[in-house]
């Protein structure tokens, strides 16, 4: 069984300024600023939303098709990537350009400076769905380069009616902003889940201008995640051929042990998802697998971070809601 993901992959470098950045401004200066901050300790994250479902989807038991564009500077990460078990054979590597780049430093008021360097992200439209051969499940686009989002959005509608629907989840997430009104309803539009934070929930809406109802009637589903208030399925317009427990239903969240970090908590939702439509299950089964993904997920550090098997999932997927996966 496989599932297609695309999306980013990125390597995060964390910084901790033992300070405030407050303290190091001249209010009547900043039109020429000129400050640097001394970070004597910095730590490497592997991320990027495809990658991050594509662990957590080996976490499941799923095989990961990874579509994505990456520069020839990839290394360690390669290797924990053959370590993880997600397959390297559908990444573009761009000679002449570095694998997109985070860089945070966080102060002691956790007020954050990011520079995002997106690098080959910005060319992941050159690693095309022409380029998978394999057969696929389901698929999700998730955030990536703006046309990337939109080829892969057309592409997957249009393999669909050429030789059979492939059920995909559209989950712009961070990509939002750069995608406009017809942009972003001629990607949602047809899609069997379109997916979103109450953040991006609220964006669509503006950007959209339609309510709840006017995107519902353009999907299979609609999802919005609360974070620790869990989240909602909601039945949409389009036949997708989702199974569906309800037309609304509200999805516990699941208690983490502790909250160590939740970068990465919303990738590991939505491999939840993908199992449940990969396996032809109910979708709010997949969203309960989200819930307690995500709880797994937080309680550790770094974005792929969940070390447990799928029988193990399975063992606390039980214990938490009384019934099998």
């Amino acid at each position: 069984m496989a599932v297609l993901v695309t999306g980013s992959v990125a390597v995060d470098h964390i910084m901790i300024f033992q300070d405030h950045f407050k303290n190091h401004f001249m209010a009547d200066k900043l039109e020429k600023l000129n400050v640097a901050f001394h970070v004597p300790s910095m730590s490497k994250q592997f991320g990027g939303t495809g990658a991050n479902i594509a662990y957590n989807l080996c976490r499941l038991g799923i095989e990961p098709i990874l579509l994505a564009a990456v520069g020839p500077d990839l290394g360690a990460y390669a290797a924990w990537m053959d370590k993880s078990g997600v397959g390297r054979g559908h990444l573009r590597v761009l000679e002449d350009e570095y694998t997109a780049a985070c860089f945070i430093t966080t102060d002691q008021a956790n007020n954050q400076i990011i520079s995002f360097h997106p690098g080959a992200m910005d060319r992941a439209h050159e690693a095309t769905l022409a380029d998978v051969r394999v057969p696929f499940d389901a698929a999700i686009v998730s955030p990536n380069g703006r046309q990337a989002m939109l080829d892969y959005c057309r592409d997957l509608k249009s393999r669909g009616r050429k030789s059979g629907a492939v059920p995909f989840i559209f989950d712009p997430g961070q990509g939002l902003p750069i995608l406009d009104k017809q942009a972003l309803l001629d990607s949602l539009t047809g899609a069997t889940i379109y997916i979103v934070n109450e953040y991006e929930w609220e964006l669509t809406r503006e950007k959209t201008g339609l309510d709840e109802d006017g995107v519902a009637e353009r999907v299979g589903a609609l999802i919005v995640t609360r974070g620790e208030d869990g989240s909602v399925v909601r039945r949409g317009g389009l036949d997708a051929g989702i199974r569906l427990e309800g037309a609304r239903t509200p999805i516990r969240p699941v208690r983490a042990e502790k909250a160590v970090d939740p970068t990465g908590c919303g990738d590991s939702y939505r491999a939840g998802l993908l199992y449940a439509l990969a396996h032809k299950l109910p979708l709010e089964h997949g969203a309960r697998l989200g819930s307690l993904m995500g709880s797994l997920k937080v309680a550790r550090q770094g974005p792929q971070s969940i070390e447990l098997d799928l029988a193990a999932i399975r063992d606390r997927f039980r214990a938490e809601y009384g019934e099998s996966l």
